[in-house]
């Protein structure tokens, strides 16, 4: 275990704050700031660069940081191997998983709902975000694990394939669309619905668009909207066309409320992946629940 002096750093280094840190240490200011300087003491070097009300890290406190993180890592992993080896249903300790909203409402419930039954005493942790922000959570080590659509370049970041997708073409059962053939050059004409930006859906779909030479621009776009379950509920309402997994939309197509469009070269394809930070390994629960997830999924 890292010693109080460490954590303190550790906490004030990734916050940027001396307030902060004290917060989630549950101890006051000053304690913080007398654990810091006790270390610079005994390092002998500045941490942390002072101006006015703001604090930088030094290059001595860049390195200190970067090794702590490291120490974590072990730390972490450490702790999960030693409660597997104790007896899997009473390992302890937290689960933290961030996914796009897809995978979070549509594909994991199944996964999480297995998995808690074989790690009983392992708290979960899932926040629900579009791929853009899970994979900042990810960097900031707000999570361990992201699961996301397709593949962002990053030099901090490393992937592993979960499955395939699609992302179909959709409308209400009482718009003029449905179950009808549109070429791509009627897409202009047509009013459409998208997700916001950020999007792991609108990002793979953008990128199709471009490998057709059609500028989202020149579209007839009549909404953008944040969240599957928002644009879903707007289809079903309105006479536009949509552009969503299978996976969000299989019980509006097995009632009848959504029908598909027929867009022959606008097929769209992508995958669901792993994610975690470049240089870590998952271990313990983390790497549990990738493998439960494969396993849920035959893959």
């Amino acid at each position: 275990m890292l010693s109080i002096a460490y954590e303190t750093f550790y906490e004030v280094a990734c916050h940027l704050s001396f307030s902060k840190a004290a917060e989630i240490l549950c101890v006051s200011q000053p304690a913080v700031s007398k654990q810091v300087k006790n270390l610079e003491e005994e390092l002998g070097v500045r941490l942390f660069e002072r101006k006015g009300n703001t604090v930088a890290l030094s290059v001595p406190g860049e390195k200190l940081l970067s090794h702590l993180r490291q120490a974590k890592q072990i730390e972490k992993r450490i702790g999960s191997d030693i409660d597997i080896v104790k007896d899997q249903l009473e390992a302890r300790g937290e689960l933290r998983v961030g996914a796009s909203t897809t995978l979070s409402l549509y594909v994991l419930p199944k996964v999480l709902s297995s998995f808690k039954r074989k790690w009983p005493q392992t708290r979960i942790k899932l926040i629900n975000r579009n791929t853009e922000n899970v994979l900042k959570a990810l960097t900031n080590e707000e999570i361990d694990l992201a699961i996301v659509e397709d593949r962002h370049e990053s030099n901090a970041l490393q992937y592993d394939f979960f499955m395939a997708d699609t992302i179909i073409p959709v409308c209400s059962n009482h718009s003029p669309y449905a179950e009808q053939k549109i070429s791509v050059s009627e897409l202009k004409n047509i009013p459409l619905v998208v997700r916001e930006v950020g999007s792991g859906t609108l990002s793979a779909w953008s990128r199709k668009l471009n490998e057709l030479k059609i500028k989202i621009g020149d579209l007839n776009i009549v909404a953008r909207l944040g969240g599957t379950e928002a644009l879903k509920n707007f289809l079903v309402e309105d006479v536009a066309i949509g552009f969503l997994s299978p996976w969000a939309i299989k019980r509006e197509l097995e009632s009848g409320l959504l029908k598909t469009v027929d867009m022959p070269d606008l097929n769209v394809e992508r995958s669901f992946n792993f994610v975690i930070r470049k240089g870590e390994t998952p271990a313990g629960a983390t790497k549990s629940f990738i493998n439960e997830a494969k396993h849920t999924y035959n893959f």
